[in-house]
């Protein structure tokens, strides 16, 4: 990304992105630490309370050291949009900009930051009728069904849609039989708005996917062994959540609310879990390798910190 034209003089923020485990929140905080600048969270899990140790949720004194905005912000029971997500980070970007400060958001939710970016499409709205018989036909036929529907009428989406992802699955075939227009159309006509601020992106991620998919394997480890299972047992035992809910498909938590319902024991927990995060952390990856004028840290790397900090005060100017 350029330094500042003479033209543009909107305020920087920073995109700090990169796929899970790559140690994009010790980064945050040594940058709220050396430029002051304010974090918000870019995490569809992490906007969920009680949804702590599966989420790698930065800690009470990691919050003390550098808060974080957005976090614990819904119930697991709400569903908490991408849409949702723009509103919510332009208000308190607004607020930060307002104070002298910059923004800082980082996170993993790649789906977040560009709906962010490119603002949010005009499409049909919800048809319970439709999204009840498109419900129905994957239980009845199976979710890969679905897909495959999807991928004959709308490549795009189906290549960025996962399977098992049922809301954005049943979304974009709703907005393809209510519209004739497919979902990636609708974003293509979607006129990228001002954004009001000077938007410099940083990836961080291990240079090697080997390392990557061995911190990985480590952090869920440490998960389990933090009582992630017992934390997905209170979520359970509450009796309004339930596997389908945005909130239990997370990553990790789908894995070990069907280890509770009795479908695999412990180990087959850990490899299932560590098995989709891996996927997870492919798909991030994807999006990133997509991402526009991109600036790539090595998180492996000597002097990260001191690194991503160098990149900011060259494109801050």
């Amino acid at each position: 990304m350029p330094a500042r034209s003479r033209e543009d003089d909107r305020p920087l923020a920073i995109l700090l992105l990169g796929p899970t485990a790559a140690g994009k929140t010790d980064s945050a905080i040594a940058l709220h630490e050396r430029l002051g600048a304010e974090l918000i969270s870019v995490d569809s899990a992490m906007v969920y309370r009680g949804m702590d140790i599966g989420t790698a949720k930065p800690s009470s004194a990691e919050l003390a050291r550098a808060p974080h905005r957005l976090i614990d912000i819904r119930d697991p029971s709400e569903i908490y949009t991408a849409a949702d997500f723009r509103r919510d980070a332009l208000a308190e970007m607004e607020k930060i900009s307002a104070c002298g400060k910059m923004p800082l958001l980082v996170g993993g939710t790649m789906m977040y930051a560009k709906r962010l970016i490119d603002g949010v499409a005009t499409m049909p709205e919800a048809d319970p009728a439709l999204r009840e018989q498109l419900r129905q036909r994957g239980e009845r036929e199976g979710y890969e069904a679905l897909h495959a529907e999807l991928a004959q009428v709308d490549p795009q989406a189906a290549e960025a849609i996962h399977p098992r992802n049922r809301q954005r699955l049943i979304r974009a075939l709703e907005v393809f039989r209510l519209s004739g227009v497919t979902l990636s159309e609708h974003w293509r006509r979607q006129q990228r708005e001002n954004f009001p601020w000077r938007l410099l992106s940083i990836a961080l991620a291990p240079a090697e996917r080997s390392v990557l998919h061995e911190r990985i394997a480590w952090r869920f480890d440490a998960m389990l062994a933090g009582g992630f299972v017992s934390e997905v047992a209170t979520l359970k035992q509450r009796g309004d959540l339930h596997a389908d809910l945005p909130s239990m498909r997370s990553v990790g938590y789908r894995q070990a609310w069907e280890h509770l319902e009795g479908a695999y024991d412990l180990d087959a927990l850990r490899e299932r879990g560590v098995a989709a995060t891996r996927q997870l952390a492919k798909r991030q990856l994807t999006w990133l390798r997509r991402w526009p004028d991109l600036h790539w840290v090595d998180s492996c790397g000597s002097n990260v910190d001191e690194r991503i900090a160098k990149i900011v005060r060259e494109h801050g100017s």
